[in-house]
């Protein structure tokens, strides 16, 4: 499995408007539980993030969630995990999520999920690490993200190489490929 013993999990705190998001985080969560492959991500309990998680601890997997103290005050910290790693805040929860993967799957999600990918990408783009990065564009939720940054080459503000920095999968059966 290309040494990848861990991946890190980047995705919605809700399920979304379309029922193949959910799906998709099941079936990955499933996939990853079966062929144990650790699962770390943000610690929740609610939407894919809960989902996936919960697939994975179904299917025998090892889930590790790290969650800021605020949003276990929230209840939204899921309880049921293997490891649940409690941090001051999103920045050390970022950290820690980085230190502890091999690897990075970026599902749909929101503004939470954006900025653990571009946090990510830009390490990458500066020599940080060589992880692998994989956008999971489930139903072509990111064209419209993929498209504003072939406009950021365009017109100068990213260079082309760093489209080069992450890979680009449609759904589960393209990324078991990969592995």
């Amino acid at each position: 499995m290309k040494n990848i013993k861990s991946i890190c999990i980047y995705c919605g705190s809700s399920p979304g408007t379309k029922p193949i998001y959910a799906e998709t985080a099941k079936k990955l969560g499933t996939w990853l539980g079966e062929n144990n492959i650790n699962m770390i991500y943000g610690g929740g309990n609610i939407g894919l993030m809960g989902i996936t998680a919960d697939a994975c601890i179904t299917a025998g997997g090892h889930v590790t969630g790290i969650c800021p103290t605020f949003l276990i005050e929230r209840e939204v910290g899921h309880h049921e995990l293997n490891n649940l790693i409690v941090v001051d805040d999103m920045h050390q929860r970022k950290l820690k999520m980085f230190d502890l993967s091999d690897a990075f799957i970026i599902l749909p999600g929101g503004i939470g999920t954006l900025d653990e990918f571009f946090e990510i990408l830009t390490w990458k783009q500066l020599g940080r690490h060589e992880k692998p990065i994989y956008i999971m564009n489930v139903d072509g939720f990111y064209n419209p993200l993929l498209e504003m940054m072939k406009h950021m080459v365009e017109h100068g503000f990213l260079a082309e190489g760093n489209l080069g920095l992450f890979e680009v999968v449609e759904g589960l059966k393209e990324l078991k490929r990969e592995y």
